[in-house]
This record gives C-alpha cells, sequence and structure tokens, in this order.
C-alpha cells in the first residue's frame, strides 16, 4: 500500500497508524483518517498514488467527500504539480526533503549549563506544551486556540505511544528547568527496514545556535538503535536551515514528497 511514496510519506502514514490512524486503499489513492483528533491535518488527508497530480478538480472532490465537515485541504502527490487550479482553490504548495542515515550521528557534546532528559512527567510534557504554543505565537502558523486544542491532542497521542514502547521524548533544560529544546522519535517496527522517523524538533528562540538540536538528534538515535532501527529518518521543508543542519549532523539528503495545503479559515 505505501510502496512507491517517498520515505517521508511512508513514515508519516506509518506513526499515524500507531497514533490510531486507518488508511483506505482506494487504488489511485489513499485515503488517512484519525478519528480521535479531526482537526490533524496531516493526520485526514488524500495521498494520490498513481492518480494524475494535475486533477486538482477530481482530487479538491474527493477530498470534500471524504471529509465533508473539514475546513483544512491537505493532498499529497506522487510528483510535483504546477497545476494553476491548485492555487485558484486557495491551496499552497507543500515541499518536504527526506534525509536519512543508516547509522546513528555523533552525539555532540552538551552546552554547558543543560542538562537532557526523556519527557516522562506531566511538568515535562506540560513544558512541551508551552513550547509549541510559544513557538505557534511566533509564527503565527496557526489560529491560537484552535492549535492549542490540537497539541493536547497530540501529547495524548505522544505520550501513549512513548508508553507503549514505540517512542521517546527527549529535552534539554536550561539552568532554571525551563525547557529549552526538545524532539521525538518513533521506532516503525512494521516498515522494512525497521526505521526511526524523528518528530518535531524544536529550539526556543533563546537556545539557538548553540547545538542543542544537534546533540538531541544523537541522543534520539541511540535511543531507537538499541531497539532496531536500522534507518532513521528526518524531514525538513526544502531548502530550510534545518535541513541543512541535518545534512551537518551526517544525514543524507534524499528525495521530495509533494502535496497541497490549504488550512482553511
Amino acid at each position: 500500500m505505501l510502496a512507491g511514496l517517498p520515505i517521508s510519506t511512508r513514515t508519516d502514514i506509518a506513526v499515524d497508524v500507531l497514533g490510531g490512524a486507518d488508511v483506505v486503499d482506494h487504488g489511485d489513492h489513499l485515503v488517512v483518517r484519525t478519528p480521535s483528533a479531526p482537526d490533524y491535518h496531516w493526520g485526514n488527508f488524500i495521498q494520490v498514488t498513481t492518480g494524475d497530480p494535475d486533477d486538482a478538480a477530481t482530487w479538491l472532490a474527493r477530498f470534500a467527500g471524504e471529509f465533508p465537515r473539514a475546513r483544512h485541504r491537505a493532498i499529497g502527490l506522487p510528483q510535483p504539480s504546477c497545476a494553476r487550479a491548485w492555487r485558484e482553490a486557495g491551496l499552497r504548495p507543500d515541499v518536504v526533503e527526506s534525509l536519512t542515515s543508516e547509522i546513528a550521528p555523533p552525539t555532540t557534546p552538551l552546552p554547558t549549563g543543560y542538562r537532557v532528559t526523556s519527557l516522562e512527567s506531566d511538568a515535562d510534557w506540560g513544558a512541551r506544551l508551552v513550547a509549541e504554543l510559544e513557538h505557534n505565537a511566533e509564527t503565527g502558523e496557526h489560529p491560537a486556540q484552535e492549535y492549542r486544542a490540537f497539541v493536547m491532542r497530540q501529547t495524548v497521542i505522544r505520550r501513549r505511544l512513548v508508553a507503549d514502547g514505540d517512542a521517546a521524548w527527549f529535552g534539554a533544560f536550561d539552568e532554571d528547568d525551563r525547557l529549552a529544546a526538545s524532539l521525538g522519535i518513533v521506532v516503525l517496527r512494521d516498515l522494512e527496514p525497521t526505521t526511526a522517523r524523528y518528530q518535531s524538533v524544536l529550539t526556543g528562540s533563546a537556545h539557538r545556535r548553540q547545538g542543542l538540536a544537534r546533540h538531541l538528534l544523537g541522543v534520539a538515535a541511540r535511543w531507537a538503535v538499541r531497539r532496531g532501527a536500522r534507518e532513521l529518518v528526518i524531514v525538513a521543508e526544502d531548502g530550510t536551515a534545518a535541513a541543512r543542519l541535518y545534512a551537518e549532523a551526517g544525514f543524507t539528503p534524499g528525495e521530495h514528497a509533494y502535496g497541497w495545503y490549504s488550512p482553511g479559515s
């Protein structure tokens, strides 16, 4: 069902399934649905597999039929499409780059004044929630109230994956015990080879450019390799500083995944 899709898409869907998503194969496209999180946009989407990526009208109509109450629209494509109809419908291109490694990247030294631990307590996860809300306020990407509800639901799913032994989240805390940087990693044992997918790398604005994310990449990789991961996958928006950071850490830039997206109003 996932064969032929970019590694970022395969691992995205595999993580969604672990988190409770249902996937239905319609031949030329997949419908991915997460009943417990209807506001998780890329957990409720259509992934075109062999259908025509330029046929925006068909895929937009199919999305509306599958998700009639959704305000967002999220459609993954097997290859890029520059069809005008996508933009005319109010969507924007969504392009991500996959970076992979078959070995754990070396763990760089932890900067002075920080400690690293796995996120376990309610306080730890509360600090991560605050960090995500602050990042969204900084970027203005999503409406604050809607995003808070989304992150709270995601936190429930993430904590369940951790409790089941499928995932871990790690954080770097400063001397005042404030969360400075964090990320997650999920081991996908149903993929061949067993693959680990990084999740949501985030560094607070006051703590950037100190090597915290680079250090956490190595910490998470060691955890995943000990649990059987033979390939590590991380994803970044195409051409960003994050993509360059991951390449510098030892990940090999690879294929791109394409789609069109609108968060709705």
